[in-house]
This record gives structure tokens, sequence and C-alpha cells, in this order.
């Protein structure tokens, strides 16, 4: 730290003597300790989650008396239990109790493990005799911290920070403690003799360095002193920059300048937003809506990675349509604005801040583009419409459907939805809204009493769709058309050579996908209207095999509600005719099991040895397989000649049929212990936000899906218990197989990162106990004794050995011992590690 000294002009060390309270106190002494006066001493800061820090303002202390012994009780809200020093324990001689081992983590990493327990310890504290139960840890310089389990047990309490009182009643009586109050730092100079004779000693110093900074001659001798000394508060401007600028506001063009002031206006008119001083800047792109206008997004992609993802499930649109059989008259009802009908927590507003070409705001309520406001909006309205859902209630997002049999019972049902939004304070947009109508458009389909079809204005867009250019217009394309590929029969064959260009490795187009592009076309316009399925009427399945595959129709009251194709792998290809209709039947089932639970459905097929599948012995490996999937189920199979078996015939008999598949992801749990461990190390915390800024970094860190990688390895951070259980994964289970060291560790390495990885594994793989038990040991026999001859004087001949890993106090962790061989007298220094010569 450099600060100007008009006084002198080199440089002085100051130093600050911190000494240690005195444990013992006199028998006559303890009478005036019980009294309010607190005698004002110097501590370090010490929680579990601070293992060493300076005095803070916030800090709550208690002084009390345990078996005649003054105690010194840290307040601390962030423990999740209480605990008392181990060294107190031996020293006053308390009992303890085995308990089940607590593993404990301070901000270091460290791991701390708890295993006893002191029950029900008594305390006395300015007049009063409390008990608590406290587990048993090496907590450094406090006797003892009350935790969140102590505050939870004497709740309600009042704590007064400015007066450091508690207030709580116990056995029904009002107890009021006052912590101890803390001095001031006392600073002087000193010289160097002083310096050096206490560094010789036991006592801990810490050295403040001076050195000038801005010098006066400098600056202009013109300059008035109150200008000097803005100057001197601002100095780090005038230094050279050490790091990367920070992102800069997207440049915007006039026109769109003019529409995020109008924008920026209204909404610090309405009050959703407020002018900000947030660390947090995300950018605001301009978005153009269907009517020309303009949205105002706000791009907070660096903040989404840094977020915890809200795991609250999505509606699938097919599942929502299925809910609308044998309905009439529908309402769709559209939020507006829904997301900002949302506060924000006042806690978390600044995260939403964001940076125009003219300002720095901050939303009050939830903004578009942050990746948890779809879940949280959805949940929101699930819980406020959650007693007319799905008898008849729909709800996607900001779009509530409201479906009836009659026009009686939707006035009805309009009217309860629209009462309960009153009540919430919900408002729409009523040039949005579609009230009592027997068709309408929901979600990019058309339903009405007939069923549901595809929405024109989509079929137009897809048959005026330009020729794809590239992989990206392809694959957009490909992704509009196959949302609606239920309604399409053959959709896999129209689209095979479209989807075969996705695999080569630069776009090229032919003929032949010329050709599917305008067939594909062709069949989007020619979709049938699917029956909406009414689960109290029997539904039939029709099924067909051939060589390349299988073909399926769900039906009901003869109209079709969904059809089913999928081609053969090489392994089914080989089946027999009957294993292959056999299969085509099962997958059906399997497909559409949500519509078969009730009533009894009817299977059809061409094969008419399936009809007899009931009464058959079940031979093959394949039909005791399959026959469990069709247990609980209540069907009967029906011949159908190969003539009248015509939709899944073709549909089983399209040529070159494309398999297609569905792709999942598997993650991982310990990816997800993995991100969860980021909340509780500060360094994780610190690399995510420099990530979040620039990613990836200059040292080769880079954020992924929320992981910190190092050289695209997943980095674990200073969570040991994390990396106890990844080595564990790759030496102790069955894929590990008690692998040596190097095997182990390079197993570990090629996946994760972190620092001291190979010592780890090495001590984690010395210290497995069925390695020790089963393999031989590979070093030689250890030879003859030989001893070493007397030193003819002191300090002649010496021996030197490290203490390794010991927790870090004052930025020490290893000890230097140095015994003289003669004496036996010794030398402790204490060292860092790694250290040098």
């Amino acid at each position: 730290h450099n600060e100007v000294c008009a006084q002198k002009s080199k440089a002085q060390v100051n130093a600050l003597i911190v000494n240690d309270l005195d444990k013992e106190i006199p028998e006559e002494i303890l009478n005036q300790l019980a009294v309010e006066d607190a005698i004002a001493e110097e501590f370090c800061n010490l929680s579990l989650n601070a293992l060493a820090g300076t005095e803070s303002q916030g800090c709550l202390k208690l002084r009390a008396i345990v078996n005649k012994k003054v105690v010194l009780l840290l307040i601390d809200s962030g423990s999740s239990y209480s605990f008392i020093n181990s060294t107190f324990v031996d020293t006053v001689g308390l009992s303890t109790a085995a308990a089940p081992v607590q593993q404990v983590q301070v901000a270091n990493g460290q791991i701390l493990l708890s295993d006893k327990i002191v029950s029900n310890l008594s305390w006395w504290c300015q007049g009063y005799t409390l008990q608590t139960d406290m587990r048993v840890l090496d907590i450094g310089a406090y006797d003892a911290i009350l935790g969140y389990d102590w505050l939870q047990q004497h709740s309600p309490m009042i704590c007064d920070w400015v007066a450091r009182t508690l207030e709580f009643h116990h056995n029904n009586e009002l107890v009021t403690l006052k912590g101890v109050s803390t001095a001031s730092d006392s600073i002087a100079f000193i010289s160097g003799a002083q310096v050096s004779k206490w560094m010789s000693g036991n006592d801990a110093l810490a050295l403040l360095d001076l050195s000038a900074g801005i010098q006066s001659e400098q600056l202009q001798t013109s300059t008035p002193p109150p200008v000097l000394k803005l100057l001197d508060h601002y100095k780090d401007i005038f230094e050279n920059p050490t790091t990367l600028p920070p992102p800069r506001p997207y440049r915007y063009s006039p026109l769109h300048k003019t529409e995020i002031e109008r924008q920026v206006t209204e909404l610090l008119q309405a009050g959703l937003i407020t002018h900000s001083s947030s660390p947090f800047a995300s950018p605001v792109p301009l978005v153009q809506k269907k009517d020309g206008s303009f949205r105002m997004c706000v791009d907070y992609r660096k903040l989404n990675a840094l977020t915890i993802k809200n795991r609250f499930p999505m509606p699938v649109i097919e599942e929502i349509l299925e809910e609308l059989g044998q309905a009439k008259y529908f309402t769709k009802l559209d939020m507006k604005s829904g997301y900002h009908q949302v506060r924000m927590a006042s806690q978390d507003e600044y995260k939403t801040a964001f940076k125009t070409h003219h300002g720095h705001y901050q939303f009050k309520v939830m903004p578009f583009g942050l990746t948890n406001a779809p879940a949280t909006f959805q949940c929101i309205m699930n819980e406020v419409l959650s007693p007319f859902l799905r008898k008849f209630v729909l709800v996607f997002l900001d779009d509530i459907l409201i479906y009836s049999k009659s026009l009686e019972d939707h006035l009805k049902h309009l009217s309860l939805v629209l009462d309960k939004l009153k009540e919430h304070q919900f408002y729409l947009k009523h040039s949005k809204c579609s009230f009592g109508q027997t068709s309408m458009e929901y979600l990019g389909h058309v339903i009405s009493e007939e069923g549901v079809a595809i929405d024109p204005q989509k079929t137009a867009a897809m048959v005026n769709w330009p020729r794809p250019t590239s992989m990206t217009e392809l694959r957009a394309f490909l992704g509009l058309t196959g949302y609606y590929r239920r309604f399409v029969q053959h959709y896999g064959h129209l689209a095979k050579p479209l989807t075969q260009i996705l695999w080569l490795k630069q776009f090229a187009w032919s003929d032949t996908a010329e050709k599917a592009f305008i067939n594909l076309k062709q069949a989007m316009v020619q979709t049938p209207v699917l029956a909406l399925p009414n689960f109290y009427l029997p539904f039939t399945i029709e099924t067909d095999a051939c060589d390349t595959g299988i073909g399926a129709v769900l039906m009901q009251n003869g109209r079709p509600v969904a059809y089913l194709s999928k081609a053969f792998g090489p392994s089914h290809s080989k089946y027999s005719i009957y294993e292959k209709e056999f299969l085509a039947l099962i997958m059906a089932v399997d497909k559409w099991k949500q519509y078969l639970h009730y009533p009894e459905f009817i299977i059809r097929t061409d094969h008419k040895s399936l009809a007899y599948l009931m009464e058959q012995n079940l031979h093959s490996e394949l039909q005791r397989k399959a026959m469990s999937r069709l247990m609980g189920l209540k069907f009967k199979i029906l011949y159908n000649k190969g003539k009248d078996n015509v939709a899944a015939d073709a549909l089983s008999r399209v040529n070159h049929l494309m398999l297609l598949q569905a792709v999942s992801t598997v993650q991982p749990a310990c990816i997800q212990k993995v991100l969860n461990s980021y909340t509780t190390d500060p360094k994780a915390q610190i690399m995510l936000t420099q990530l979040a800024l620039a990613n990836p970094n200059e040292t080769g860190y880079s954020l992924d899906q929320g992981l910190i990688k190092y050289k695209g390895k997943i980095w674990l951070g200073n969570n040991s218990a994390i990396q106890t259980k990844v080595i564990s994964a790759f030496h102790s289970t069955p894929i590990g197989g008690h692998s040596g060291i190097n095997t182990t560790y390079y197993k570990v390495k090629n996946l994760f990162a972190w620092k001291g990885m190979k010592t780890q594994v090495e001590e984690f793989i010395k210290q497995c106990s069925v390695c020790q038990q089963a393999k031989h040991s590979l070093h030689h026999s250890f030879g003859l004794l030989q001893p070493l001859p007397i030193p003819s004087a002191a300090w002649h001949d010496i021996s030197m050995d490290f203490i390794k890993g010991l927790p870090k106090s004052e930025g020490y962790n290893c000890i230097l011992v140095v015994v003289d061989r003669l004496t036996k007298f010794a030398h402790f220094i204490d060292i860092k590690h790694p250290y040098i010569a």
C-alpha cells in the first residue's frame, strides 16, 4: 500500500504486537468477571467460515465460565453446529462421548473431522446458566463457537449489533447478554534494533512498508491542495492498466438508440427498473417482433453461466393437447408482459443490471433472458391455477387455455379463472386473447372439436422456406418440419436425403436433396387433422412389419390419432417374420402405453399366428422379455387380412426408411456435486466471475455449461471430499480394479484437474486397505542397522527433517526440525511450502 509521507522521505517500518489472553484466572477474580464490565482485549477473528482472519465490526463475542475457567465464545450464524476447541477440552478435562464423524470445511478448502461431542455443557455468563451440546473440533483462537443450532434453539431472538446485545427467553425468563467490546489497534514507531530483537523471540509481528507514491514535485506547483487530495484518491486511474478492458455496451444505430431510450424511459416511469450501481452490467440487444416493433432484450449469457439451474419440469406440448378430447369451446388468455408481473427478490435485483449507451439500470421485476425465468413463471402459474389444471385449464408459460364441452360450462370456467387472476393481480393483454371460440390457434397447432391440425401460418412458412445454403439453415428447416412429424406419413423416408447432408463435413446441395426438399414441403401441406384422444373410449392399434421396418397407427372411432414408423437395425433385420411382427406389436404398445391403461384396447395385425399369442408357449428370449411389457394391460389381438391393413402396411414398407432415434444426454451425479461445491469454494467463485468476463482466460481456464475446466479437464478446486471420491471411483471400484499409482493417476488426470493430484493419489493408494492386504511388497529387503558414530562436540553433527501437511498459520504450513545429535537440543523453524534453499 503506497502513502505519501510529508515528514519523512525514507521508508519506515511499523509493528503491531498481539498478545495472547492468559486463560488462568485466579479464584478471587472470578466473581469480578461475572459482572458486566467487559475487558477490551485483542483476539484473532476465527470461525468455521474463516480459518484465519482479522477483527470485524459485525463480530459478536461473549465471555463465559466453564469449570472455573474463562471461555471466549464466538456467535456465528454461518456455522451449522456449535463447536468447542479440542485444546480447551483437554485443558479443562471435560468428558466427551463418541459421535458420528462429521466433516467440516473451512474457507481455505481444508476438511476437518469431528468425532466427539460434549453433551449438555453447562456454562455461566452474566448471571445466567445455559446448557449446550457442542462438537469437539480444533478451531484455533476461540474456545467455543455458538452456531446456528444454538441460535435456533433460543429463537426468537433480538440482536442489536450496535449495542452488541442478545435478548431471548430461557426457562420463562428474559435473558440479555452483552458482547465483548473491541478495542482499536495501537500503532507506534519503533527502531530497527527493536524489530531485530522481537524477531528473535516468539512474538507475532505484522509489518507495514510505507513507500513514496505520487511525489509533490511531480505535480504542478499551481495545483490547489483540494485538487491534489482528490487526485490522490483516484491515483489508480493514472496507473498503467494490468488487465483486459471490461466488455463495452453494444454499438447501436441512431434508430436503435432512440428506441432504447424510449423503452428505458417507459420502464423507469412504470417503476419496473431503477438506476443502478451494480458490479453486474449485461449488454442490451434489440429484437424485432412480427409487427415490426422492437423488443429490448438483455444479453444475460454471462450471468446465466454462473446461475444454478431451476429443474422445475416444463409441460410437453403433445401431452397438453391430449387433454382436449371432447372439448368444443376454447378461450386463450395471454398475459400482458407476464415476466414483468413477477417481482425480483430485493437482494438479487443488482444481478439483473444492464447497460445502454447512456445509462446503467437494474430490474425490479423478472426480465426476459434469465435462464430460470421460464421455470419460475411456469411454477407460479401452476400454483395460481392449480385447482383447475387438467379439469378445464392448461398452462404453458403465459399462454392459458380454457376448454369446455358446452357454452354454459365455458362461461363458468372463464369466470373462475378470471377471478383467480384478479385475486393474484395478474393482468391480461386483451388484443392477444381469444374468447369462446370453437376453433383457434394454440402453441403452433389449430385445435377444434374435430381434432388438432398444423397451424396454416406454420405451413405457409414451411412452403415459402428458401432453399438452404448452409448447415444452419438446413437444421432450422428440419427442426420446424420435424416438430410436426407425427402428422406426416413416411416423414423419415422423405427427409432422409436432407439429413444425410448433415453427416457431411461441408454443406453440399444435390438434385436428390432438391427433390426431397420439394416433396417434404408438399407433404407438410397435405397433413391430416388428427383426432384428439378420448380416454374413456377404446383405442385400436394396427401394426405391420416387413424386412426393412415396422409401421403402426393409433386409431379411435376409425380416425387416426398418431402415426409411428421405424426402420430395423442390423440385429433386428435378422429376425424371422414372426419375430418382426411381434416386435412391431411391442414397439407400438410401448410408444402409446399412456393411452392404453383403460379401458380395453384392440390390436389388429395381418400375421395370423399373433392372434393366438396369449395361448402360445413362450419359447424365445424375445417373447419372454416382450410379454412382461404387456402384463397389466387389457387387450385383444384380432387378425386383419393384409389388404385391410393398409395404413400400417404402408408405413412399414417405406423404402430406405431412416432409423429415428431419440437422443438423450446422461449427466453423472458427480458433475452436479462439483457444480454445488463451487458455491462454498471462494476460489471457484472468483474464477467464475473472471470467466464470466473472459472465457477462456489466458491461463487455460474456461467455463463450459457451468463447469470450470482447465485445458478441457474438469477443475475440482479445493474440495478434498470430491477429490477423494473421484480417486476412489478410479481405484476402488470394479472399473478401477485397485490399479497402481501411475495407472490410477493417469486415469484421473485424463478427465480432471486440481493442484497436488499425484500426491493425493499416491497417499490414497498407500492407505488402501485392500491393496495392503492383497498385494505383495515391492521394496527391497531391509538391510542391517548401521549406527552412526557419536559426535565429538555439540552441533558438529545434526539431523534435519520436515513436518508437512499442517494447516496454514500466518502463511506458514511446514516446520523444519533441526536436532543436535549429541545434546538432542532442537530448533523448530516455520517455513512455507514449497520451500527453496
